[in-house]
């Protein structure tokens, strides 16, 4: 079953190196628009209303929230045989990495609404580019994205449909538990979109390809 689950596209060192690079960078950027929104204090996006709720129950910092989340979404897209790559297990790990590691250096603005909104829709920006350089690696879904895509298939629903459904459950449940949802919730469901378009025009990169089903030689045996 793993073998038609984790699957990986061997091109040599030097094209898995230049995509690994490219890969980091975006998760890279993707912590710093998820520190931005944090510090703007509006208000976080779905899944890191419920990351931020779990540090207010658990002794641990928002980037281990966002690993352990991402393992456990990991473990249920294995469930549901989703097909996952190398940048899914990358995915998983690095964002919550670069949160913890990048959060000292994020400049936090004064609490005033017209300094804070411009702000927060940098974020956005930086999280629109982020996405857009994570997909030109085409090393495989998030593992969140990856449940999104699991759900669409097994629903038989639109991806806007599962993507929707899943984060008002998620920022519901985030909610309840104490997580911050404001005026930056909305601001970002609404901006999150136009931003990842945007970024997919201007850096010429295609949508998401499917992950080529060469299984790893390991997985052979």
């Amino acid at each position: 079953m793993f073998s038609k689950v984790f699957v990986f596209n061997w091109h040599g060192w030097p094209q898995f190196i230049r995509d690994f690079l490219v890969c980091e960078l975006g998760l890279m950027l993707f912590a710093v628009a998820i520190n931005i929104m944090v510090v703007v204090n509006l208000g976080a996006s779905p899944w890191v209303v419920f990351e931020i709720a779990l540090t207010k129950y658990f002794p641990i910092t928002l980037g281990q929230a966002t690993i352990i989340v991402a393992f456990f979404i990991t473990l249920l897209d294995v469930g549901l045989r989703q097909p996952l790559g190398w940048g899914t297990l990358a995915n998983m790990i690095s964002i919550g990495l670069f949160v913890d590691w990048l959060k000292p250096i994020i400049p936090v603005p004064p609490p005033n609404l017209w300094l804070s909104t411009p702000y927060l829709l940098l974020g956005v920006m930086v999280m629109g580019f982020a996405t857009a350089i994570y997909v030109s690696a085409n090393a495989g879904a998030g593992p969140r994205d990856s449940l999104m895509l699991a759900t669409a298939r097994l629903a038989k629903v639109s991806v806007r449909v599962a993507r929707t459904s899943i984060e008002i459950g998620i920022v519901l449940v985030g909610w309840l538990l104490g997580g911050p949802v404001g005026l930056g919730t909305l601001i970002i469901a609404l901006t999150i979109g136009p931003a990842v378009q945007l970024a997919f025009r201007l850096l010429r990169v295609r949508p998401l390809q499917p992950v080529p089903i060469t299984p790893l030689a390991a997985d052979e045996m």
